[in-house]
């Protein structure tokens, strides 16, 4: 392996940062991405069909900013998009947003998609790192903010006269790997052209299109376009992280700390390569903090069911808050500290949540106790005495407890396997409660 053909990502010189010193107090703007971004990487794309049930599983949950389609992409994009705005699927406080390539031939079909629409979102976009430019369009800079700069132009044209609300988006779609310079100036010349205002704000999106560097290097990035972008106070400051270095969510919360007003992800991190930001997750990580998510999560194991279904894609065991697995203690250690936890926070009708291993409590998302503690030949006394306890209703003495600790031990030992509250609960009744 020859890691010498590897650079360094660069960092911003001589930049006096001030997202470091801030904490997160709200959520930011969600815009879920799964029926776009996280379709496009399916190896069987949803259908129409599956991806109506999917749009009303995301509105259920709380997304107010839905990115349903690429219609110049596909006609079952197309169609899904006029289908949502002509049936009069999409509720009055969500907006869906499209993505379109910077070509006109395509900005003009984008738009006749979402003809009528109530609230649109229109995400123009290009690319504009050095190498895209100068390989794969062959194109000087001028030459690619011109191609930026006419696109916005054509749809601000061909939207002027829409009834509804409609939001302009633009990205620098490569933004990750675009010198900082050259994207404020590609992003400014687009700004000029829009002319938002406090009433009527634009989207600006800088993507980690390819994840490269740490979550603090991308937060710098994100804090110095703020600083040099104009009319922020009319923008909307987007981020569309990727996870090509498992640090989309550390990424996404440094951004919001540095500026962002708005984070674009999908369900569980589906996405191309590595995947898109997990916005679970993140939000998730903000409730956990005592902050409003803004998402219903108390629905999320009815929400990964039907993501499931319609991805053939699994959530992961250990997936953080949501795995069937995230409660699950097995380690003998681990589960006298959570049954102590869960104990005192019962008896001292605590209203703040401190139970060791467990970040959240598992009643908040619909799941009861039962899992939380798991039985195997690594367990100690305090496992078994949680589901004596907890589902039979007797608290075991400390010499009971070390008793019955050595019996679930030796069983599971030859058995060669976890047991079931069943079969605790009948050791119990043998071993114990007949003093056996």
């Amino acid at each position: 392996m020859n890691f010498k053909k590897y650079q360094q990502y660069p960092t911003i010189q001589n930049f006096k940062r001030e997202w470091a010193d801030k904490t997160i107090t709200k959520a930011p703007i969600y815009c879920s991405v799964d029926l776009r971004d996280g379709n496009q990487a399916l190896e069987n794309p949803l259908t129409i069909e599956q991806k109506l049930e999917y749009f009303k599983s995301l509105v259920r949950l709380g997304f107010k900013q839905i990115e349903v389609s690429y219609p110049s992409a596909s006609d079952t994009d197309f169609n899904f998009t006029r289908k949502l705005i002509e049936e009069d699927l999409i509720p009055d406080d969500v907006a869906i947003q499209i993505l379109i390539p910077a070509k006109k031939e395509w900005i003009k079909k984008s738009v006749e998609a979402m003809k009528d629409v109530k609230n649109g979102i229109f995400h123009l976009y290009n690319p504009t790192n050095e190498f895209q430019r100068r390989v794969v369009f062959q194109k000087s800079d001028d030459e690619i903010v011109q191609m930026a700069v006419e696109s916005m132009q054509y749809l601000v044209e061909l939207t002027k006269d829409f009834k509804g609300n409609v939001i302009y988006q633009y990205s620098p779609e490569s933004f990750s790997q675009t010198n900082l310079d050259f994207a404020i100036k590609i992003c400014n010349e687009v700004i000029n052209i829009v002319k938002p205002t406090v009433e009527n704000k634009m989207i600006i999106n800088l993507p980690n299109t390819l994840e490269s560097c740490t979550p603090n290097i991308y937060a710098d990035r994100i804090e110095y376009m703020c600083k040099n972008l104009h009319h922020r106070e009319a923008l909307i400051i987007s981020v569309h992280p990727h996870n090509d270095r498992g640090t989309s969510v550390a990424s996404s919360e440094l951004a919001v700390l540095a500026g962002a007003d708005k984070v674009e992800g999908t369900l569980f991190g589906n996405g191309e390569r590595a995947g898109n930001l997990d916005i679970i997750n993140f939000a998730f990580n903000i409730y956990s903090s005592g902050i409003d998510p803004k998402l219903d999560l108390s629905i999320i194991d009815e929400v990964k069911n039907m993501y499931e279904e319609k991805t053939q894609l699994f959530v992961h065991p250990r997936h953080p808050f949501v795995g069937n697995m995230i409660f699950t203690a097995f380690s003998g250690g681990h589960q006298d500290a959570i049954k102590k936890g869960i104990d005192f926070y019962r008896q001292s009708e605590s209203k703040i949540w401190n139970v060791p291993y467990l970040p959240i409590d598992p009643k908040d998302i619909n799941r009861g106790y039962e899992n939380v503690i798991r039985v195997n030949s690594q367990s100690g006394k305090g496992g078994a005495s949680f589901i004596i306890s907890e589902f039979f209703g007797v608290n075991l003495s400390k010499d009971e407890a070390i008793k019955f600790g050595d019996i679930i031990k030796k069983e599971s030992d030859k058995l060669q396997r976890e047991l079931k509250k069943e079969e605790i609960i009948n050791l119990y009744e043998k071993y114990i409660k007949k003093g056996i």
